[in-house]
């Protein structure tokens, strides 16, 4: 056990930071190696973790093993484990040890990116891998890359770039006698988008939702029509947002044809493809893709689905210019002399900026885009197999089409239950699964049925993961039966 840190250190000593930095990665190895040991939905009741904590901070320095000590007895107890192979709720999220590396790294510079001077590599590394990125996922080079930290920050900022593109002068006079702005989208959008709006002054009014074909899909017919409509009611058009894999089904909206209209009415077009973006890399799934090239801006999340830490959102935008007339603001103490730089300050309402972009260089390299593709391709199968036993069981249907990893579904023995009885069913089912802590899993509501979700996106989920899944599913079922 190491004594406490020298009174005539200003920092932790290179002996203590080196003891317990290689203490720290054992101990990750460790976790990462054991994740299955644990329950993957943390096992407490709200307020048990904050009951163990003392209420002030403490006024002398303690030592390290104490710190580790309480982090193994309070706080270990308390994470749901997103690592965790049986994770299968929302999107899952996972990170991959290159990134995990990268993190540190990016936590030991501490460079704040905010003009190019001020992280030189932190700028140009950003660029060129999203530049890679782009290259791999097969949209043209006219488009300029953007690390947020989520989908949510990234959409807002395309929403207001897609209000400055108006020419109305947002800027300068704000929102104030300017004629109502009209944002579309649909009831399977992301609720960002609403935020979003609420953020930049649109208001929740200002969002027209557009009515989906049987798949939850936009209709583009309906779309020219409530443009139209709206146009003749004095109201200005503005923006688009299109989705390729909604959160609730992973819906894929005809962004082709959206964007033929958007470009017909002079209207921005956003993508939200914050989940799904990254199987864009691989060849047989760019049709559901089409189009995207003509999108104004995209979404795509690495921290959803590609083993980038949490957080690793990019946004690209054909129309950086804009972008950068909506935020570029220079105070005199900001201003450098160097030409032909990017600032990536100007592109964002934030100032300070991480060094993100080395955690996606460690994955992008240490994987490789054949070893990603490879990844990505056995969870489309998982998701197949899982997806092929629901439709061959008769205790169970299938409520939406699987084109990704997720697969939305509910129990229904017999198909005599009204609805209302199906989702009490459902909703029962869902939670005696998770209440045993072996999976996780989250639901939706899609035309009123209470939906179960189950998502195949971990980096260290297999099929046997699936498996155990498909198996604790089918023995809760019956035993809610039985009662």
């Amino acid at each position: 056990m190491s004594k406490i840190k020298s009174k005539n250190s200003l920092d932790m000593t290179s002996e203590e930071f080196k003891e317990y930095g290689y203490q720290l990665i054992d101990w990750v190895a460790d976790y990462l190696d054991n994740i299955e040991k644990y329950p993957v939905l943390a096992q407490i009741k709200p307020g048990e973790v904050k009951s163990q904590l003392p209420g002030k901070a403490p006024s002398n320095g303690e030592n390290f093993d104490r710190m580790i000590d309480d982090l193994n007895k309070i706080i270990l107890p308390g994470v749901t484990h997103w690592n965790h192979p049986n994770f299968m709720a929302y999107f899952n999220s996972t990170s991959s040890g290159p990134g995990i590396l990268g993190e540190l790294l990016s936590a030991a510079f501490n460079a704040n990116g905010m003009v190019w001077k001020s992280n030189p590599s932190g700028t140009e590394l950003e660029e060129t891998v999203l530049n890679w990125f782009r290259e791999i996922i097969g949209l043209p080079s006219n488009y300029f890359g953007v690390v947020y930290d989520t989908a949510s920050v990234s959409t807002m900022h395309a929403i207001a770039a897609a209000r400055e593109y108006t020419g109305l002068d947002v800027r300068t006079n704000g929102m104030t006698g300017l004629p109502k702005m009209i944002l579309y989208c649909t009831e399977q959008t992301h609720s960002s988008i609403e935020k979003a709006a609420l953020t930049l002054g649109i208001g929740l009014n200002g969002i027209r939702k557009i009515a989906t074909d049987e798949n939850f899909a936009m209709l583009p017919d309906k779309l020219e029509e409530a443009i139209k409509e709206d146009r003749l009611n004095g109201y200005h058009p503005f923006c688009v947002v299109a989705t390729i894999g909604t959160t609730s089904s992973t819906a894929i909206d005809p962004v082709d044809a959206i964007a033929n209209i958007c470009a017909i009415e002079k209207i921005w077009l956003h993508v939200d493809s914050a989940y799904a973006g990254v199987t864009a890399m691989l060849p047989e799934m760019k049709n559901f893709f089409k189009g995207m090239e003509k999108a104004d801006s995209l979404v795509i999340n690495p921290h959803k689905w590609l083993f980038v830490p949490v957080d690793f959102s990019i946004l690209y935008t054909s129309k950086p210019d804009v972008m950068k007339r909506a935020f570029s603001l220079v105070p005199e103490y900001l201003k450098t002399t160097e030409e032909s730089v990017i600032n990536y300050m100007d592109y964002g309402i934030q100032l300070g900026r991480r060094f993100r972009s080395i955690k996606f260089w460690f994955v992008l390299r240490y994987f490789g885009v054949e070893g990603l593709q490879q990844r990505l391709r056995e969870h489309l199968r998982l998701a197949k197999l899982f997806a092929g036993w629901i439709d061959e069981n008769p205790n169970f249907e299938r409520l939406a089409p699987v084109y990704f990893g997720t697969i939305c579904f509910r129990a229904n023995p017999n198909n005599n239950l009204k609805e209302d009885q199906l989702n009490v069913l459902n909703e029962k089912l869902l939670n005696v699964i998770n209440e045993t802590g072996k999976i996780f899993l989250v639901h939706t509501k899609l035309k009123g049925k209470f939906t179960i979700r189950l998502v195949i996106s971990g980096l260290r989920m297999e099929e046997r993961h699936v498996e155990f899944a498909w198996k604790l599913i089918n023995e809760k079922l019956n035993e809610l039966k039985n009662q």
